[in-house]
C-alpha cells in the first residue's frame, strides 16, 4: 500500500474490513462438553448483549452446528465466538470428511434430522459454509444494535402499542 492510501471511512463498504475483532470466546469440543459449551455460548452471548428470543435463535444456531460437528464432522470441532462492531461472529470447525455437498434446505416432514443447516440459516442473519480438506468451517453471523441503543434487538422488535388505544392496537 502507498503512503498516500487512507484508511476508509466508516460508511466505506471496505471499513469493516477494518474494523477490530473482538475474540470471546475459543473453545474445543466433544459430544460429552456440548451441553457445558452451551451454557458457555449462552453466557457469553447475553454478556456481549443478545438477549430474549434473538439470544435464544443465535444459541440454537450455534447449537445445531455444534451437534453437526460432532454427529458428522468427526466427533469433536472447534468454536470461536467473536464481536467485530455489532455483529457476532461464530465459526464451528470440524475434521470430518462431510457429504459431498452441504444442503440448506427443509428435508421432508417425513425424514428424521436434517433440519441442521436450515434451522442455522434461518435464525442467523447469515450461514457461510467452507469446505476445506481437512473438514467444514460453519460460519453463522448476527447483527446486533448498538450498545447504546435504548432497547435490546428483542424488545425493539416488538410492536409499540404502548399509548394507543383498543382500536389503534389491533389495526
Amino acid at each position: 500500500m502507498s503512503e498516500d492510501a487512507e484508511a476508509p471511512e466508516p460508511d466505506d463498504p471496505a471499513w469493516s474490513r477494518h474494523a477490530p475483532v473482538t475474540l470471546l470466546m475459543s473453545q474445543h469440543f466433544i459430544a460429552a462438553t456440548v451441553t457445558a459449551l452451551r451454557h458457555s455460548v449462552e453466557a457469553t452471548i447475553a454478556s456481549a448483549g443478545l438477549v430474549g428470543d434473538a439470544g435464544f435463535d443465535f444459541l440454537l444456531a450455534v447449537h445445531e452446528l455444534v451437534a453437526n460437528a460432532v454427529r458428522h464432522g468427526g466427533g469433536r470441532g472447534h468454536l470461536y465466538l467473536c464481536r467485530q462492531e455489532d455483529v457476532l461472529i461464530c465459526e464451528i470447525t470440524d475434521q470430518g470428511k462431510g457429504a459431498d455437498s452441504l444442503p440448506i434446505r427443509l428435508p421432508g416432514p417425513d425424514v428424521s434430522g436434517g433440519r441442521g443447516l436450515w434451522l442455522a440459516h434461518q435464525l442467523t442473519d447469515q450461514l457461510v459454509l467452507v469446505r476445506r480438506p481437512d473438514g467444514v468451517t460453519a460460519t453463522v453471523t448476527l447483527c446486533l444494535e448498538p450498545l447504546d441503543a435504548p432497547h435490546s434487538r428483542s424488545e425493539s422488535a416488538a410492536p409499540q402499542t404502548e399509548g394507543l388505544s383498543p382500536r389503534e392496537e389491533n389495526q
